[in-house]
């Protein structure tokens, strides 16, 4: 099957889930103004005024549509629904995701590497734990000292951009995956939403092969795996 064909297949019933999930977000909101609540707001001033000029990044001091992308991002996952779970965010930058589900009951670490101070702060305001690590090919992520329900990626960067001369190929991608897996409890589940690294494309065909071959569910940047047996 060319790879035009498997995108186009794979398009078919994602209108159908996206308007499911939004019925669902409707049906279970999550209210922003509490989450605000809990955010020093003396603090937040002080670092929204230390970091006004840092151009890409500021987009991050604009709490509030940040806030609302995790908050669906939660809501997707169905995680402000669920018992307390264990939550690896990988390259979890400022940790507004993590920050929505730590009000739920859950266990939250991030990972991501320290280039950037805000990111820093940001996770100190939110009280997300956060370990510094730089994830590259062929080499395992660290002992974490325990396992988890869920290992999530948004936007990541760790296998190129569509600038670099460079991405992970399948087998890069496949020793990642496998090393993930180490990290899962029983029953636990990784979810992926990539950015266009390959030339527009979100994947190459090799690499969406993989992931299908994986059982994973993939829709268009969202990729989420089976969980583990």
């Amino acid at each position: 099957m060319k790879f035009s064909h498997k995108l186009k297949k794979l398009a078919q019933p994602l209108t159908y889930r996206r308007t499911r999930r939004r019925l669902q977000r409707w049906l279970h909101p999550i209210r922003p103004g509490p989450l605000l609540a809990q955010i020093d707001q003396a603090r937040l001033k002080d670092i929204q005024a230390r970091y006004a000029s840092s151009g890409h990044y500021a987009k991050y001091l604009d709490v509030a549509p940040q806030l609302k992308l995790n908050i669906q991002r939660v809501q997707d996952l169905k995680l402000h629904r669920s018992p307390p779970q264990q939550v690896l965010d990988l390259g979890a930058g400022a940790g507004f995701f993590l920050f929505v589900l730590k009000q739920f009951g859950h266990t939250c670490l991030a990972l991501d590497t320290d280039e950037f101070p805000l990111f820093a702060e940001f996770t100190r305001l939110f009280g997300v734990d956060r370990k510094i690590w730089t994830i590259r090919a062929f080499e395992r992520l660290p002992d974490l000292g325990k396992k988890f329900d869920w290992i999530t990626a948004f936007s990541t960067a760790f296998q190129g951009r569509h600038m670099h001369s460079w991405q992970w190929g399948a087998k890069e991608w496949r020793f990642f995956l496998n090393d993930l897996d180490r990290h899962l409890k029983t029953g636990g589940r990784v979810v992926l939403v990539l950015n266009p690294a390959y030339s527009g494309e979100y994947y190459a065909p090799e690499i969406l092969q993989l992931f299908l071959e994986r059982g994973a569910r993939v829709e268009r940047e969202t990729v989420i795996f089976p969980a583990k047996r």
